[in-house]
């Protein structure tokens, strides 16, 4: 990285700053937008954008009353607050970008009084985000309109680059109070407040945000630059920290959703810190971060869809503008992307829509996944596509410690998927709630091990922790073929467990009509457990027969077979809810060793077929 020195000479050099033809986003903008409007591969992106645009100016803005506010504190929950408050953020980037491709100044009263409501809210960090409890707040280091989170740094983002994008087109008194809002709530507690913000040192998707998405509103609109060089030079210090959370592997333990959201962040404040020094802070050009622009290719499952690990998405779009300018940035290869819709994101964030307009290749777009084998040897992945019969298969699993960021209990978790559909799963996030991210949080299904395809040794599940890690004892490699073992014992609590090794190999050779996959798990006890079961996840409900259970949808399939005479099947069917609140159901299969034995030896082999792929 670079010293203060360095970036105080660069920010503050003659030649830093915007001039016309250098602009916040690398590339020239106008011409940029012009393209994709002409593009029919953006035309749903462009018309979405400019309905929701037209829905804003026919319909009031909603409120975000107190009852609304206290919700959190009061009974921990969060999506009644969030959903007004995002539906704010959305028209914000519909008003303006429809203001742009439609070349009118017809939606500028709306925008204008949307951005005075913005301006008259409260505090702009999220409820679930504050000190909980009024007596906690007020002693807080910080008061609530100067607390600096996730969404209060983006709105600060949001708005600065509204103006610039809207300069000379919006009311003198909506510039005024934009600055006056940003100058109070974000750029003082930045420079003038001793206090250090917790995610200033943290390792995970909150510093890349919280400093990216502050840091270009600084760059966009403060004029001392000496204060500027300041005050980048702190949030520099706040990247290096996020860039500390990755491993020399590149892989995001927090799953896909999050590497767009941290990764993200970073590379948009990285690319305009770039083009505002031109060319001398490039916080881009190392090694570290050409391995995790890989990630998305690493950690896709088939078009779409990617592993869901931990609180991770196993559906997502890719940020189009952000892939697409790594990809030219680096020369990479990239997933599948669909074009950017609109409504993808429920968060609005302005920083991925508008860069999906600047920055999105058409080329790019609607490239199958490729076939092709992964290993984040730091992160413990290993990851498998094959073509297989009528369409692709796809390995994954896992092994890592039960700390990670957004942690599960996941330790020795895998997947199995067939054409676009995870038929062995891992849940992914659940509802986030107060209860979620607190003590209670290994209550819920999707972050307990019960909720994941791993066993329960004596009724004991694994534990959160560091210290609750697989070590890989053996891994090979090869096109069409992984062998992954792991020592899992140390995530078990087990008293008497002294051993259990994982064991995967998986088979899927290009062009054949099926996968394969055995799983083994050796378990060596001190004295023999009084229960032992192997658990496996579906949301797909599992049909039972002796010694062999098979999960379909459509003509694809997994079958299972393991020994009927030593284990004895049944399901658990598990209603509960998913990351957005909507319901879904969770097939838990259990198998129950009939005779738990202080060496026992489990084996299952998988059979994945893809059908014909429709």
């Amino acid at each position: 990285m670079y010293n203060f020195r360095e970036i105080r000479e660069a920010v503050c050099s003659q030649a830093a700053g915007w001039t016309a033809s250098r602009t916040p986003f690398g590339v020239d903008w106008k011409e940029n937008l012009g393209k994709l409007k002409a593009q029919k591969a953006f035309g749903s992106f462009v018309g979405e954008t400019v309905a929701e645009a037209k829905r804003a100016v026919s319909e009031p803005v909603g409120i975000l009353p107190f009852s609304l506010f206290h919700l959190f504190e009061k009974q921990g929950t969060r999506l009644e607050f969030e959903r007004p408050y995002f539906e704010r953020r959305g028209r914000l980037v519909g008003l303006v970008f429809a203001t742009l491709l439609e070349e009118t100044d017809e939606y500028l009263p709306a925008l204008e009084n949307l951005i005075w409501e913005i301006c008259n809210e409260f505090t702009w960090c999220l409820p679930a985000h504050l000190e909980q409890g009024l007596e906690k707040v007020v002693a807080f280091t910080h008061k609530p309109e100067a607390v600096i989170d996730l969404f209060a740094a983006e709105t600060a983002h949001s708005l600065a680059e509204s103006l610039y994008l809207l300069e000379g087109r919006l009311n003198p008194w909506i510039v005024h109070r934009v600055r006056t809002e940003i100058e109070k709530r974000t750029f003082r507690p930045l420079y003038e407040e001793p206090a250090r913000f917790r995610w200033e040192s943290q390792t995970h998707n909150w510093s890349a945000v919280c400093a990216g998405a502050a840091g270009m509103a600084l760059l966009l609109l403060e004029t001392d630059k000496e204060r500027l060089a300041a005050m980048v030079d702190r949030l520099v210090r706040t990247m290096e920290c996020y860039l500390e959370g990755f491993q020399a592997d590149g892989g995001c333990a927090e799953g896909i959703g999050y590497w767009i959201y941290g990764f993200g962040y970073y590379t948009y404040f990285a690319e305009m810190l770039e083009a505002y020094t031109d060319g001398k802070i490039r916080l881009l050009d190392n090694e570290k971060c050409r391995r995790i622009a890989e990630f998305p290719l690493a950690a896709a499952l088939s078009d779409g869809n990617f592993i869901s690990f931990s609180d991770a998405s196993g559906r997502s779009g890719l940020s189009t503008g952000l892939v697409s300018r790594l990809a030219e940035r680096y020369g990479l290869e990239v997933p599948y992307m669909s074009g950017p819709s609109f409504h993808g994101d429920h968060c609005y964030r302005f920083a991925h829509l508008s860069r999906n307009f600047f920055w999105s290749k058409g080329e790019l777009l609607n490239r199958h996944t490729p076939e092709g084998e992964w290993e984040l040897e730091d992160l413990q992945w290993v990851v498998s596509r094959r073509k297989i019969g009528g369409g692709l298969v796809s390995f994954a699993a896992k092994g890592g410690h039960n700390d990670e960021p957004h942690n599960h209990n996941d330790v020795g978790s895998f997947i199995l998927h067939v054409n676009g559909v995870s038929l062995l799963t891992d849940l992914g996030a659940g509802v986030y709630t107060k209860e979620y991210f607190g003590p209670q949080r290994y209550s819920f299904l999707h972050n307990a091990s019960r909720g994941h395809s791993v066993p329960v040794i004596d009724g004991l599940e694994q534990h959160n922790g560091r210290e609750f890690a697989a070590r890989v004892v053996e891994k090979s490699i090869a096109p069409g073929a992984v062998r992954f073992v792991l020592d899992m014992a140390a995530a078990y609590p087990a008293p008497h467990l002294k051993e259990l090794q994982r064991s995967f190999d998986w088979k899927a050779a290009s062009g054949g009509q099926a996968g394969t996959l055995v799983l083994t798990d050796r378990f060596g006890f001190g004295k023999a457990p009084s229960a032992l079961e192997e658990v496996f996840i579906s949301q797909d409900e599992p049909r039972l027969a002796a010694g062999n259970v098979v999960w379909r949808r459509g003509d694809s399939s997994v079958s299972l077979s393991y020994d009927a005479a030593a284990y004895s099947a049944e399901v658990e069917v598990i209603p509960t809810k998913a990351h957005q609140s909507q319901p879904i159901t969770v097939y838990r299969l259990v198998l129950k060793a009939l005779e738990p034995s202080a060496e026992l030896v489990f084996r299952g082999e998988f059979r994945v077929e893809a059908g014909s792929g429709e």
